[in-house]
């Protein structure tokens, strides 16, 4: 994390932050941000989208992308 994000963050000028994804997993023993201790920045091991809620809303999105998919009003299309 930069400097300045960093200090934002001590200053309550930005308000939180969270991160789940690192630019290496798992990370290394000495990661500057494994060290943060501040209430307003989050750190979680890459699993945040395994939540109970998380699961029911990714479930739900699949269900209704296939009825669409079958109705003929696919959703989501890359193109």
């Amino acid at each position: 994390m930069r400097l300045r994000c960093w200090q934002a963050l001590q200053s309550g000028r930005l308000g939180g932050a969270g991160f789940d994804v690192l630019s290496k997993e798992p990370p290394t023993e000495g990661h500057p941000l494994l060290d943060i201790n501040l209430p307003n920045f989050i750190l979680t091991p890459h699993v945040a989208w395994s939540g109970r809620e998380a699961m029911q809303t990714m479930a739900d999105q699949l269900i209704d992308n296939i009825e669409a998919y079958v109705a003929g009003s696919p959703r989501n299309q890359v193109a």
